[in-house]
């Protein structure tokens, strides 16, 4: 898997290239964090529609893994624009929601 070292390393060099005068903010990437995330969502709906043998359009679990990895890739943008490491706040959040509920499990990222 990527880690969100490496994603944000492209994701720098890339918004170079694609906002060059550094136009798209917060809002911007909100929405477009939500649209991603409305994309995934019709996609998980169209898979379980097929599950359940209902009629309509249909997906693959490929189209659901791009909707996926785009609403990771928008995330990624907004810690980004507001200087969040996301690899140890992901650590902080899962294991705080162990610690919350009593589970044992804990998440230790990759050394950077």
């Amino acid at each position: 898997m990527t880690t969100h070292t490496t994603l944000r390393a492209a994701n720098v060099a890339r918004q170079r290239e694609w906002d060059k005068e550094g136009w798209i903010d917060a809002a911007y990437r909100g929405n477009e964090l939500a649209g991603e995330v409305g994309e995934a969502c019709n996609v998980i709906k169209k898979l379980e529609r097929e599950r359940h043998g209902i009629m309509g359009s249909r997906a693959t679990v490929g189209e659901l893994a791009d909707e996926l990895a785009d609403v990771i890739i928008c995330a990624d943008l907004i810690a980004m624009q507001y200087g969040i490491d996301l690899d140890a706040a992901v650590a902080r959040k899962f294991n705080a929601t162990s610690e919350k509920v009593g589970l044992d499990t804990r998440f230790q990222p990759a050394d950077r």
